[in-house]
């Protein structure tokens, strides 16, 4: 009897303990968030819905597509581009910018001197990209003319973006608001952010210069990383893509959530889970583009 009650304090210490573990894993991987919005989703009219993009409504079509000849190039960063309607990713271990047909066939692959490790790329509607080099904290943008099998970034004028000692956990995600004239831009982590950089589209004379780095806010963002941002035209509406969190984010024009989808095996018609997914892109017809490291390919549609 005495045996049994010195071994209750150990069980009620070890049960505390779980709870403990059980309470601070939950809000590290934000499943109180996530429970909480998942609610959110279930009371959202359906006039709402369709003013958004709506993400509960999306199916994977084309799932794990290695991309040829990318095998070790550990792809990061997607664009759509709409004046060629195809798709930019860049490569970080040997610095490539990849062009890519909307079913994942690379098209065209243009070597990146001067670049130490590409990880963003946007496409501009004027066509230019843009392309964030996260180690050393700066973006780049140029014109890529039909024939070019290389772009020299050493001969080009790059912006600075701040925080140079991020080393792996600076900029990451940037997407081209149109609306808004601005290039909107993700930090990765510790702490991630999400920025604004006021960004006129060129002129003739080629003069058009950004103006300062604003920051915005992002605790509403219930994400451990932010790996990739895409602007969706029709709404205004912004796509954040997590790896480490393995789910896709719909903000709207205030930057609050709308809708969310786990990239986890099983949701969305996933036959297993997207890893290392670090960028995403969507079109003027709302399909959804996501590559992940090293070289898988993904598409997502509505119903």
């Amino acid at each position: 009897m005495f045996k049994r009650m010195r071994q209750r304090p150990k069980l009620w210490t070890l049960l505390l303990l779980a709870v403990i573990a059980a309470v601070t894993l939950s809000r590290y991987l934000h499943w109180d968030d996530r429970l909480r919005f998942l609610w959110q989703e279930h009371t959202t009219s359906t006039q709402e819905q369709a003013d958004s993009i709506w993400l509960p409504g999306y199916r994977a079509v084309i799932q794990a597509k290695p991309l040829a000849g990318l095998a070790e190039a550990e792809t990061s960063g997607l664009s759509w581009s709409p004046l060629s309607n195809t798709l930019f990713t860049v490569t970080g271990r040997i610095p490539k910018l990849v062009e890519l047909s909307l079913t994942g066939d690379v098209l065209r692959v243009v070597e990146l001197r001067g670049f130490s490790d590409p990880e963003g790329v946007e496409v501009l509607s004027d066509g230019r990209i843009a392309i964030i080099d996260e180690r050393r904290g700066e973006m780049t943008i140029f014109h890529l003319s039909p024939d070019a099998s290389f772009i020299d970034g050493d001969a080009l004028v790059s912006i600075s973006l701040g925080y140079l000692n991020a080393g792996n956990k600076g900029f990451e995600g940037v997407a081209w608001d149109a609306r808004n004239q601005r290039m909107l831009l993700a930090k990765e982590r510790s702490p991630f952010g999400l920025f604004s950089l006021p960004f006129p589209e060129q002129g003739e004379d080629d003069s058009a210069a950004p103006q300062a780095l604003l920051e915005l806010r992002s605790k509403q963002v219930f994400m451990r990383d932010l790996s990739s941002l895409a602007v969706d035209q029709r709404t205004g509406h912004v796509l954040v893509l997590s790896d480490e969190s393995r789910m896709l984010l719909e903000l709207d024009t205030e930057g609050n959530p709308v809708s969310f989808i786990s990239l986890a095996v099983g949701f969305n018609n996933l036959a297993r889970s997207i890893k290392q997914a670090e960028g995403v892109a969507i079109d003027a017809e709302g399909t959804i583009y996501i590559v992940s490291e090293p070289n898988l390919f993904y598409v997502f549609k509505k119903d």
